[in-house]
């Protein structure tokens, strides 16, 4: 749940042993207690260095704990428990060959498939590559303490295309047990999961601990084309010292799925439960693998005054990637193309990444008269990513009579791709007067893009180029702690966003070479914000209004034959309300609600093209997005309200009921069509067993969409061949029991 669907608790302290603080732009394992009742409260330290209650922070975090994305579903997808964070808006597309679809106050909202504008971090580790492509497959749900998000100005402390910020924290290791779990679900939804972990030193907290998860999932579909399965392994390895701490962990993910595309709005019309003629006739489905290794090693110091900490930390990964689309075969090979068509890259995306980084800090404290306080922290940050991209028909034999559809056929593209970002950042926390603080920070640092093209062939000219990019990003807050309960601030901020490499592979005027023309989208943000805490009333409540006026958005220009080219649309505009809420009404019943509205509008107009040729000697093939219009891909409302009981007081039961709407969303810049206002119910019941002394049985019944909406979950923004509309899964079921044993 949120930060503000918890109480805070007055007294706390972090445990030093299980905090594993990290970087500016990285997610620590932390955690704090109440010091007179040991209950859990909730605490981050996304967008800074430090740990920090998230009632304490001047900017809008929340936290959706380990309970919350354990009730929420099979643990497979983010957004099963996302719509409890205002301002954030996780898609599921249920479709496991394309990434959810995660925007935070609009940014990220542009992107057809995969996740950009959006910094995604496990346990420290960047899911987001240097230029600003992001996914989410490999993140252990069922091994997670928390999830923090970070929305507003101060994201920006992340770098390159951080609108906003998602960070997993895993569970720390402190008990000895063996876990087995199991899903079974509607639509052929098959999930088998084990665990082990154990402390391995004599003395508590100090020593090696160590845990492995791993998960195996099957899953059919309710749209033809649409089965899945994912293979899910992870490994912990912690040691723990006087005045250090390191931990190594270690990942692996397997995962093809089938595409079973989007609907059209007539398909989407008739019956959103069919799927594309165009999806079967090519196979359409993707595979991907990822094994990535990240170790961060944390030092307190002791005699060196208000120096208080060091953290580096350090990763290295490959993924690969394979995937079969449906573009039609004339496309790529017709007989008499234009030079648009003859250079195309295929109906096969292939390609094999390595990505590393490495990131350190210093942290110092200082303890000031008046009670008063500062801390200080600085580092350093390298990334790096290279790829070797192919492309390949998706036919064998004539184009004018293929013999086979779905295949890896003829090569039509070979690159070599390589992204190096570089940053430096500081930030600052000093309560000036008592109960007034101010916080400082600032990033800056440089994109670099290289392209290798070595596949060069008649009209398809050589696309080698570079670009760089650099920013310096400053942020501010200013924060009044005068009232036990009440925390007020105002925070303001520079963000800065890359072009990612698909957006710059293309020209629109489908000349050779880099998209140079295309700049980096910049934007000023300003926050404000209230948070309320009533220990005594059960009471909480964040709320925050917020403006962003970003310059040079990055839009679409072509999308069509599947190939995207992108332009530099004007200036938009993104204003907001937010509010996260919870209240533990009696200790047997409570609520949790979280409200989202939005308006995120272009505020110049910009031609887009329809078709290619684009050019001015076809105005046929464009059309003028006129000011005012909305951004594709955003809601300008959305709700989700919860509420629970336990009917004997305790933890061992509990029913509860859910609601999620969201308002209509654009399909394309145009605003020509989009996806309707839809509603959702849930039903959920839990329950505990204790069989033996350190033996237990959790089991979760869950009943999603009630009364069998039928809705577009989700849509493909932009989609050139009109498929926007990605359905909501109908009515669903899911069964979840889990087993766990001390030894």
């Amino acid at each position: 749940m949120s930060s503000a669907q918890r109480p805070a608790l007055s007294r706390l302290r972090v445990n030093p042993v299980v905090a594993a603080c990290a970087l500016i732009g990285a997610a620590p394992f932390a955690q704090a207690q109440d010091a007179a009742s040991g209950t859990l409260a909730p605490v981050v330290v996304t967008g800074k260095g430090f740990e920090q209650r998230a009632f304490d922070t001047p900017y809008s975090v929340g936290t959706v704990d380990e309970e919350a994305l354990r009730n929420a579903g099979p643990m497979i997808n983010l957004s099963e428990a996302m719509a409890r964070v205002p301002g954030l808006t996780v898609a599921n597309r249920n479709n496991y060959a394309q990434d959810l679809q995660i925007n935070s106050r609009g940014y990220g909202a542009r992107s057809t498939f995969g996740v950009r504008g959006m910094r995604l971090y496990s346990d420290g580790i960047p899911a987001t590559m240097p230029d600003g492509q992001g996914q989410v497959s490999h993140f252990d749900l069922a091994g997670a303490q928390r999830v923090e998000v970070l929305r507003g100005p101060f994201s920006a402390l992340y770098g390159n295309s951080s609108g906003g910020v998602i960070a997993l924290v895993s569970q720390p290791v402190r008990e000895r047990y063996g876990e087995l779990g199991a899903d079974i679900g509607r639509f052929g939804l098959r999930q088998g999961r084990v665990t082990v972990q154990a402390p391995l030193g004599d003395e508590p907290g100090r020593g090696f601990d160590l845990r492995f998860g791993a998960s195996y999932l099957d899953y059919d579909g309710f749209r033809p084309q649409s089965s899945a399965r994912r293979t899910l392994a992870n490994l912990r390895l912690g040691w723990t010292g006087e005045r250090d701490t390191v931990v190594v962990s270690v990942n692996h993910v397997d995962q093809p799925a089938d595409d079973p595309l989007g609907l059209n709005r007539a398909q989407f019309d008739a019956d959103p439960r069919q799927t594309a003629t165009v999806a079967t006739q090519f196979n359409t489905r993707k595979t991907a693998q990822q094994e990535q290794i990240g170790a961060t090693w944390r030092h307190r110091f002791a005699d060196l005054g208000a120096l208080s900490e060091s953290a580096v930390t350090a990763y290295f990964g490959q993924r690969s990637v394979t995937q079969w689309q449906s573009i039609p075969v004339l496309t790529q090979r017709n007989p008499t193309p234009p030079p648009n068509t003859d250079r195309h890259p295929g109906g096969v995306i292939d390609f094999d990444r390595d990505y590393q980084g490495l990131d350190g800090r210093l942290i110092w404290r200082w303890t000031l008269d008046g009670d008063r306080s500062a801390q200080f922290v600085a580092g350093a940050a390298l990334e790096r990513s290279t790829e070797d991209r192919r492309g390949y028909e998706n036919f064998l034999g004539d184009p004018l009579a293929p013999t086979a559809l779905g295949v890896t056929g003829n090569q039509r593209r070979d690159e070599k791709n390589t992204v190096k970002t570089t940053d430096v950042y500081a930030q600052g926390e000093l309560e000036f007067v008592k109960d007034w603080v101010a916080t400082l920070g600032v990033r800056s640092g440089r994109v670099r893009f290289e392209a290798e093209d070595h596949y060069v062939s008649g009209l398809n000219g050589d696309d080698s180029g570079s670009l760089k990019y650099s920013y310096t990003n400053p942020v501010a807050a200013v924060q009044w702690r005068g009232l036990p309960d009440w925390n007020f601030y105002v925070s303001a901020g520079e963000g800065f966003e890359s072009p990612t490499f698909g957006e710059l592979a293309y020209r629109p005027d489908g000349g050779s070479g880099f998209n140079n023309g295309l700049k980096a989208q910049t934007s000023k943000q300003i926050e404000l914000g209230a948070k309320w805490r009533n220990d005594a009333r059960g009471l909480a409540a964040d709320f925050a209004v917020f403006e962003a006026r970003t310059d040079d958005e990055i839009g679409v220009a072509t999308n069509a034959g599947g190939r995207s080219t992108f332009q530099n649309v004007g200036s938009t505009t993104r204003r907001g309300v937010e509010l996260g809420a919870g209240w533990s009404i009696t200790p047997n019943w409570r609520t949790a609600l979280a409200l989202t509205w939005l308006s995120a509008t272009y505020d110049d107009a910009f031609v887009t093209c329809t078709a290619v040729p684009c050019n001015g000697a076809n105005p046929g093939n464009q059309a003028t997005v006129p000011a005012g219009n909305r951004i594709a891909g955003t809601s300008p409302r959305s709700a989700f309200a919860e509420l629970a009981w336990r009917p004997f007081g305790t933890s061992t039961t509990e029913l509860a009921a859910e609601l999620r709407a969201q308002d209509e969303v654009a399909v394309n810049d145009r605003n020509t069509d989009f996806a309707g206002t839809w509603a959702t119910w849930a039903l959920r019941a839990t329950q505990s067993w204790k069989l033996a002394e350190g033996s237990r049985i959790d089991a979760l019944v869950r009943v999603d969409n009630l009364f069998d909406r039928e809705y577009a979950g989700s849509v493909i923004v932009n989609d050139g061949n009109g498929r926007f509309f990605e359905p909501g899964m109908p009515r669903n079921w899911l069964l979840s029991v889990k087993w766990r044993q001390a030894f």
